[in-house]
């Protein structure tokens, strides 16, 4: 078995502060070790960051090592190269940022640096190896090998291990949710707000026929993680469906699924991670709650339909002048998504989570394609975040279904 190695360094002055820096830059210039390095998050009283992410590995280009530096806005990724030469100077850069985790992968060792709410740096060391990989025309980054067992047991895949070209869409969306997936518990577990050395507790409610749940399971096991995961829905056949493809994997000891509502679902201990792909209407919001009972760290959900405030809007008078976004069906159950969607963020943030609302796929493979990505801090909501929900939900009218589960009366947050 692989040796380990662990240390923390705490950087309660400058100069352990440095030492800290120190370590992360040195990883970060070597063009023979670095596998992949990830800046994220925004450090406590800083401005956040002009890129939400940044990824940074070397590449070969006619033959010369560069440092490719990726960053990532709302929309779209960002790339650059650098040679060695200016590497130093661009690492220098990125380290300016108010980044609050770095996560680096080098041959031989596991970097995580994260800054405390008091601003203090803590740096971990795990020795590990990763194998590193230059080639800069290589082919688009799968999450998912299309050849995993599970793959083939969903129907995903044949039984030579390509995906069946009626199921590439769903091949698809399961591998880019993937994408999300690993890096913001990569993130949540560098920033402390989940514990570390027990098993991973994952939940995902209203599993349907389970092509997620396989998924993270099979995602997060290959990352290194010990898991237990549940995945929760009312539909027997699905449940028994869902258990043979599970013990035909080999996975039953850690991977169960069980009889139940969302609201009524218990579990043998709270969940680290909630999932909920397409659960519909209400039931997203319903899943948002019991994530928000459960005081999870890390949330994310990609809404299915959004009928209920589709139905408010019917019979409100919409502010001036934006009677337009109401008077013609098609527009106004567009505008009902997005609505309901913003306030959902709206309301997370006052129970203290910090969100994200990203596109985790393109709207050809599905059109249901935002993604809310919660993580919780913990910190209560300013006077204005509030202040900015209640305008809204007065100008329109409307009482989204979420806030009715997990906001007082008087609308302040439940933490």
């Amino acid at each position: 078995m692989q040796a380990e190695q662990e240390a923390d360094e705490r950087a309660g002055d400058p100069g352990e502060e440095s030492v800290a820096r120190a370590a992360v830059r040195a990883a970060l210039l070597e063009p023979g070790g670095l596998v992949r390095a990830v800046g994220s998050g925004r450090r406590r009283g800083a401005e956040a960051p002009k890129y939400q992410r940044v990824e940074l590995r070397y590449v070969d280009l006619k033959g010369v090592r560069h440092l490719q530096v990726t960053e990532y806005d709302e929309r779209q990724a960002h790339t650059r190269n650098a040679g060695t030469a200016a590497a130093d100077t661009v690492v220098d850069e990125l380290l300016g940022v108010p980044y609050g985790n770095w996560h680096i992968e080098t041959t031989t060792e596991t970097l995580r640096l994260r800054y405390t709410k008091k601003g203090k740096s803590l740096l971990h060391r795990q020795t590990e190896q990763h194998e590193q990989e230059t080639s800069h025309d290589r082919t688009k980054q799968r999450m998912l090998d299309p050849a995993a067992p599970f793959l083939v047991e969903l129907g995903i895949s044949d039984h030579l291990g390509r995906v069946k070209p009626s199921r590439q869409s769903k091949y698809k969306q399961i591998d880019e949710f993937c994408k999300l997936l690993l890096p913001a518990l990569e993130e949540a577990l560098a920033a402390g707000r989940i514990e570390t050395g027990r098993p991973l507790q994952v939940v995902d409610l209203g599993c349907g026929n389970a092509y997620l749940t396989l998924a993270a399971y099979h995602l997060l096991t290959a990352a290194g993680h010990d898991v237990r995961m549940t995945g929760i829905d009312r539909t027997p056949a699905a449940r028994e469906r869902n258990t043979r493809r599970v013990t035909a994997l080999g996975w039953q000891d850690h991977l169960k699924f069980i009889d139940a509502t969302i609201e009524a679902a218990e579990l043998d201990a709270p969940p680290d991670v909630v999932l909920a792909l397409h659960a519909c209407d209400t039931a997203t919001d319903d899943a948002l709650a019991r994530a928000v009972g459960w005081q999870a760290p890390l949330i994310l959900a990609a809404p299915c339909c959004h009928h209920d405030i589709q139905k408010q809007l019917k019979n409100v008078e919409p502010p001036a002048p934006y009677a337009l976004l109401t008077r013609y069906g098609i527009v106004r159950e567009r505008f009902a998504d997005v609505l309901t969607d913003s306030l959902r963020a709206a309301v997370l943030r006052q129970v203290g989570y910090r969100v994200e609302v990203v596109q985790f796929v393109d709207s050809e493979h599905t059109p249901r394609n935002l993604l809310l990505r919660a993580a919780r801090t913990g910190a209560a909501a300013g006077p204005d975040v509030q202040a900015e929900y209640e305008a809204l939900i007065g100008e329109w009218q409307v009482k989204p279904h979420l806030a009715t589960l997990v906001l007082a009366p008087e609308h302040e947050a439940v933490l």
